[in-house]
């Protein structure tokens, strides 16, 4: 029996890693499927040069590619090409490489018997629940092409929901990263330069300038320690976020920042309201369909509150009293939940709350970077003006007791 390391995704869409001891290749994949797993790289374990799977070299499909991807479809079988064929096309024009590995897989299942469903169902770190469920709701209503059109426009506004957000988050990043990188190349090249001068002269140190040459000094000597520890920090804290507890830490912290708070309700809201309406246009139940958008949210609590939400329903009650009572959804929401409870309308009014909140991410985007900007050019200037300072004031007070003799 030979030992096998893998990758895989589970049920619930999230990666698991682990080891498996069959007696080939095909038989281990076959158990992992059978207990649920969707397996993403398979090797065998201290083979480095046989049977490895480089899937980790290939990137993942983006939003924009999914979007592609659909469009695609949906052209080639509106043209009455059967799905087998149109995938067998798609595989020759799909540029990145795990899709169009995903894709020829599901042509081969379909070919085996297996619906388009099922077969995507078998590479779901690709495809995700929300698509796997559209397109088996797109085949049995004979409708795959407004399944996959709607995909397609599901994909391109989580594409451009998520570019917003990520210019808000990532600027400020950037910005700070340079200032440190500005801050070290001072400290490590600049400042030593006029500390020899200080020091041939014999003038007499300001505190602040004792305080920069020290911090300069420091940098030079040990640095290989300040790079492991940044190192070591920034791994417990990706360790700490994949935790249960530090889940709930940086979910409830990205809840209440100044400035970031609001933008992460309405990007859950937005999110939240695009998928629901887009599974119930699909004929989709609205407790599974609050199952499947559970997947979509990454913060941790509207998991939770849209959890419960789903139990609730289950058990009769209103959707929007549940939204209501979980606390963290803005009265929007649950009160045009209500109202398209009340008309028999849930469907058109997550619609409208959708390209609502979208808006509203695109103004409190712009709104956040207005902000920000004065206040990443007052640090920068704190920063770069105390290192300049450290060192104008020996010269002056050298130059004032020239001008004295």
């Amino acid at each position: 029996m030979t030992t096998f390391s893998y990758v895989a995704i589970d049920r619930k869409g999230k990666e698991t890693k682990g080891s498996i001891g069959s007696e080939s290749r095909d038989k281990a994949l076959e158990e992992l499927r059978r207990g649920g797993l969707t397996v993403a790289s398979i090797a065998e374990t201290g083979a480095l040069g046989k049977d490895i799977e480089l899937s980790f070299l290939k990137r993942k499909p983006k939003a924009r590619d999914m979007a592609v991807f659909c469009r695609q479809f949906v052209s080639i079988i509106n043209a009455g090409v059967p799905v087998v064929d149109a995938l067998e096309m798609l595989t020759a024009q799909t540029e990145n490489k795990r899709l169009r590995d995903a894709v020829a897989e599901c042509r081969t299942g379909i070919e085996k018997g297996d619906s388009l469903a099922a077969a995507m169902a078998r590479r779901r770190d690709i495809f995700s629940g929300i698509f796997i469920t559209m397109a088996e709701a797109g085949e049995a209503s004979g409708s795959l092409d407004i399944s996959f059109s709607r995909m397609a426009e599901q994909f391109e506004k989580d594409e451009k929901l998520k570019a917003t957000v990520k210019k808000a988050s990532i600027y400020p990043i950037v910005v700070f990263v340079v200032a440190i990188v500005v801050v070290i190349a001072m400290l490590s090249f600049v400042v030593p330069t006029f500390e020899s001068m200080f020091v041939d002269l014999g003038t007499e140190l300001p505190g602040i300038t004792k305080a920069v040459i020290a911090a300069s000094k420091f940098i030079q000597s040990y640095w290989y320690i300040l790079a492991a520890a940044v190192a070591g920090l920034t791994l417990l804290i990706r360790m700490f976020y994949k935790s249960d507890v530090g889940e709930h830490f940086f979910g409830s912290l990205a809840m209440k920042l100044p400035l970031f708070g609001k933008l992460t309700v309405k990007t859950a809201s937005a999110r939240m309201a695009r998928t629901l309406s887009t599974l119930l246009a699909a004929g989709i139940p609205l407790i599974d369909a609050l199952e499947i958008t559970c997947g979509v949210i990454s913060n941790v609590y509207f998991r939770e509150a849209l959890d419960d939400a789903r139990d609730d329903v289950a058990m009769g009650n209103p959707l929007s009293e549940t939204l209501k009572r979980s606390g963290i959804f803005p009265a929007m929401v649950y009160q045009m939940v209500g109202i398209g409870e009340e008309t028999g309308d849930i469907e058109g009014m997550l619609t409208r709350m959708a390209d609502y909140y979208e808006a509203e991410v695109e103004q409190a985007t712009a709104q956040l970077m207005a902000a920000l900007e004065p206040l990443i050019i007052v640090f920068l200037a704190l920063v770069v003006g105390t290192i300049i300072l450290s060192v104008i004031m020996p010269m002056a007070t050298m130059y004032g007791a020239l001008d004295s003799l």
